[in-house]
């Protein structure tokens, strides 16, 4: 009888477990996430570092560290992520490290989707960036701008209300930086240099990233 008993609920249990677990890990870009948390695991991450996070633009971004070989850098960027996806893992993927300084790129993609205006697509970053400040109220918070991506122009003027709006709000706050990376991507009467973007016109070549580290170096901690 006693065996019976403990059989039925370790098939309860099982079951349980079974239904559970695909709500975790179906969640999108889940597996990157935990991903990160098995690297930590093996080869623990620097103190007092600079998180790099935010979309592709960020996990992207090949040799990352080289580019500022006298900081320490930690790449946390992930799939095509919007600032929803940051926020949903900022308590894995930034507050754990207590870094000195957290430089995100997001907000494209949130854009893109074409269901979040400027105004909302700013809204998610207000979300974000008190959250972090609330766990992390020391850190220094960087935001890259929207870059211009050829293949999104039709998004381009909301991309400048985003830009825009987060300029304001980050000039009001303290230990925060907007770092404008659209200048040194523009050419000739305003337009997206092509040499700097892969043929798919949205994702960058290592010569955009190299006008990003130009740009964005001084601002690093």
């Amino acid at each position: 009888m006693k065996i019976s008993w403990f059989l039925g609920l370790f098939f309860v249990n099982a079951w349980v477990l079974a239904q559970a677990q695909p709500i975790a890990t179906n969640r999108p870009f889940e597996s990157e996430i935990r991903a990160f948390e098995a690297t930590d695991k093996t080869t623990p991450p620097p103190q007092n570092a600079i998180v790099f996070t935010g979309s592709s633009s960020i996990r992207l971004w090949e040799n990352l560290a080289t580019y500022f070989p006298d900081k320490k850098i930690l790449q946390r960027g992930f799939g095509g992520s919007e600032l929803s996806d940051v926020i949903r893992y900022a308590d894995r993927i930034i507050i754990p490290y207590h870094p000195k300084q957290v430089v995100l790129y997001a907000g494209e993609n949130d854009i893109a989707t074409g269901k979040q205006t400027g105004k909302q697509t700013f809204d998610r970053f207000v979300t974000l960036f008190e959250h972090v400040r609330l766990k992390l109220p020391n850190v220094t918070f960087t935001f890259i701008s929207i870059k211009p991506s050829p293949s999104r122009r039709q998004y381009f003027p909301e991309n400048d209300t985003a830009n825009q709006l987060v300029k304001q709000y980050l000039s009001k706050q303290k230990n925060t930086q907007f770092v404008d990376i659209r200048p040194v991507m523009l050419g000739q009467h305003g337009q997206p240099v092509p040499a700097l973007f892969k043929p798919d016109s949205l994702h960058m070549l290592p010569a955009g990233y190299e006008r990003w580290a130009s740009v964005l170096a001084p601002y690093l901690k």
